[in-house]
């Protein structure tokens, strides 16, 4: 099993943002942190270098850094983009998690509650 898995439409969006960013040869991070009214909230941006603490996976030619700190509470996780007619927008999956709020983008899992904040 993968730390993540990045499905052929995220990674499709994810090449189109980092190249309208002059980023085409950058990374993807995703990584969680404290807070959101659950106490972790994901994150995604563009990175342009690795450091010594980052797993680095790779899907469909995306490359995808991910801090081995967050791995346990983000394993087997994927990270999907599906379009509607309201627009489109990443959706995350996380088997790990145990309780999450609407805003998507909150969540804890058994061993980490986090930080809970306003979300």
């Amino acid at each position: 099993m993968s730390v993540i898995t990045l499905t052929e439409s995220a990674a499709y969006e994810v090449k189109d943002m980092l190249e309208k960013n002059n980023l085409g040869h950058g990374f993807l991070r995703f990584k969680v942190q404290g807070g959101g009214c659950t106490g972790l909230t994901y994150g995604m941006s563009a990175d342009e270098e690795s450091t010594d603490k980052d797993e680095i996976l790779e899907f469909y030619g995306i490359r995808v850094l991910v801090d081995r700190y967050d791995i346990p509470v983000i394993e087997g996780t994927v990270v999907d983009f599906k379009q509607s007619l309201m627009g489109g927008g990443f959706t995350i999956e996380n088997p790990n998690a145990i309780a999450s709020c609407g805003c998507g983008t909150s969540f804890k899992t058994k061993k980490n509650a986090g930080t809970p904040g306003d979300c």
